[in-house]
């Protein structure tokens, strides 16, 4: 009877996450298909498959070239970013909620946006160009992880994920601080500018060599935490459970943390801070398809780049200028937030 009753439930899980699939397929198809479409320049759906037709077969559209540029040079570059980098938050924020037990953690909570924000703030600083930005950006957020695992390996506390939650809360309030100072320092009428909008997030004027740029670094982080989700589900459980079934809890911790730091200072390093995203999301895809890893992981890629995709076609369209992407994913998510915790109630797990 009891194998019977674990065979129903597999069963049911299984076609629970086939529908979340389905689901987060069909929606994330039907928002790029919205996102070629709208703007300042509509697209119709009839014009894109000629458009889509003509590189397939190598016959002319028989359209006009500014169409051809809208959608291919300047859409499709941000099309794309905005999918890599939503799912790139969404798989983070759904790593470290794991990894931490915490339902609450987001990407930033080891302070790698905060050290993000300082290289990229310092990079406007000193007038460096676009690359210099993305590039000390990154390295930022990196060394501010660097720095607060380094912490918490010093202390060798009893529970050393505390640790490592109250080490990020630490330098990511000092290195807000230091932001802070270089706003005031900074020129009030070129270079403050410029810093606030890229700390609200954003997506304008990226370009395919942006996406080239930082999808390696994504990829080679996302490689890791595929081949260790068994283990990510292991880790769940608490670093004693986890030690009892043979599982390495400080190498493991190490690795994931890397890995998810890496994709997330690649995609802030491109895109600014854009909050909520790695908060929101892997709650949405533990509904959907459930909290096992395997499922989750692809699933929070899935939702993050429709989500983000669906909030800066939103942004570019809303209003004759610009939103902040930060801004939007705030006012969204709050109220959705609310409710996939109306609907998960008690459990998270």
């Amino acid at each position: 009877m009891n194998q019977i009753a674990d065979r129903s439930v597999r069963s049911n899980a299984g076609r629970k996450a086939a529908l979340g699939f389905g689901f987060a397929i069909m929606a994330l198809g039907a928002l790029i298909l919205i996102s070629f479409s709208v703007g300042r320049y509509p697209v119709s759906l009839n014009e894109l498959w000629l458009l889509l037709w003509s590189k397939i077969s190598g016959m002319p559209s028989g359209l006009p070239i500014a169409a051809e540029t809208v959608v291919l040079k300047v859409r499709g570059p941000r099309l794309i970013a905005s999918m890599i980098v939503g799912g790139s938050l969404a798989v983070s924020g759904g790593v470290y909620q794991g990894l931490f037990r915490n339902p609450l953690v987001s990407p930033d909570i080891l302070g790698v946006s905060s050290g993000a924000a300082l290289g990229a703030v310092l990079g406007i600083y000193f007038s460096l160009g676009v690359v210099g930005i993305q590039i000390l950006a990154f390295a930022g957020g990196l060394s501010a992880v660097a720095a607060v695992y380094l912490i918490g390996v010093f202390l060798r506390q009893h529970d050393p994920v505390l640790t490592l939650v109250l080490a990020g809360v630490v330098i990511g309030t000092l290195l807000g601080s230091v932001v802070g100072l270089i706003k005031y320092l900074a020129d009030p009428y070129n270079q403050l500018p410029a810093i606030t909008f890229w700390l609200l997030g954003s997506l304008t004027g990226i370009t395919s060599a942006d996406v080239w740029v930082i999808l390696p670094a994504i990829v080679l982080g996302l490689t890791p935490l595929y081949l260790l989700r068994w283990r990510m589900n292991v880790m769940t459980l608490g670093d004693e459970e986890a030690r009892a079934l043979g599982v390495d809890t400080r190498q493991i911790r190490l690795i994931v943390i890397s890995a998810a730091t890496l994709i997330t200072a690649a995609a802030v390093s491109v895109s600014g801070i854009i909050g909520w995203i790695g908060l929101l999301i892997p709650h949405l895809a533990r509904l959907l398809v459930g909290p096992d890893f395997g499922r989750l992981l692809p699933a929070s890629i899935l939702l993050g780049a429709g989500y983000l995709l669906g909030v800066d076609t939103l942004a570019r369209t809303i209003s004759t200028i610009e939103v902040p992407l930060g801004v939007l994913t705030a006012f969204i998510g709050t109220p959705f937030f609310i409710w996939v915790l109306a609907r998960s109630q008690t459990g998270w797990r």
